[in-house]
């Protein structure tokens, strides 16, 4: 064999062991994603489910809008009673957040008015956070190597949770709701 079909050899064989390198570490970051999907899903329901407990605290305080109360009750327990199923649950915190919208907070306790706006941005952030994961989960899977060399495996392809956001509290409201009222 002459120098130039040793050197062939080689360049070819560099070549091979750098693509089934690189195909394993997409493997395995593909892997951390999906894990890290999973971990952002269990946070987020986490967080919805806080949400829907503390709306069930704000509609079980006597106000004088009791229908609106029924309504919230009925919104939360719905979001609650949802559990896994993606769509019901966005199409239930979504109801659940036009009625926290509506939601006069001005006769709120300051305690529960804390742990109110707690958990929404609680909802807020978990949902980012596992938005985030998707899309960078989605990015990975749509590159060419790992369409052709099929790295996802059977793992089915994650879905964004699309739910609308809360308006966010005044700043006012989240100061009194963080001090306790005087004994």
């Amino acid at each position: 064999m002459t120098w130039w079909a040793w050197l062939i050899m080689a360049v070819a064989l560099a070549a091979a062991v750098a693509l089934v390198l690189q195909g394993v570490g997409r493997a395995r970051r593909l892997d951390r994603l999906h894990r890290r999907i999973g971990a952002a899903q269990v946070g987020l329901r986490s967080a919805l489910d806080r949400r829907a407990a503390v709306a069930l605290r704000v509609a079980g305080v006597p106000t004088p809008r009791a229908p609106r109360a029924r309504e919230l009750r009925a919104a939360a327990a719905a979001a609650l009673a949802a559990g896994l199923d993606r769509e019901r649950r966005e199409t239930a915190e979504n109801e659940l957040t036009r009625r926290l919208a509506g939601l006069d907070r001005g006769g709120l306790d300051p305690a529960v008015l804390a742990q109110l706006v707690e958990a929404e941005q609680l909802v807020v952030l978990a949902r980012r956070v596992h938005n985030d994961a998707v899309r960078d989960t989605l990015v990975l899977r749509s590159r060419r190597m790992v369409r052709w060399l099929r790295l996802a495996g059977t793992a089915s392809a994650p879905a964004y949770f699309e739910i609308a956001d809360p308006e966010p509290a005044p700043s006012g409201v989240i100061r009194r709701a963080a001090v306790a009222p005087p004994s």
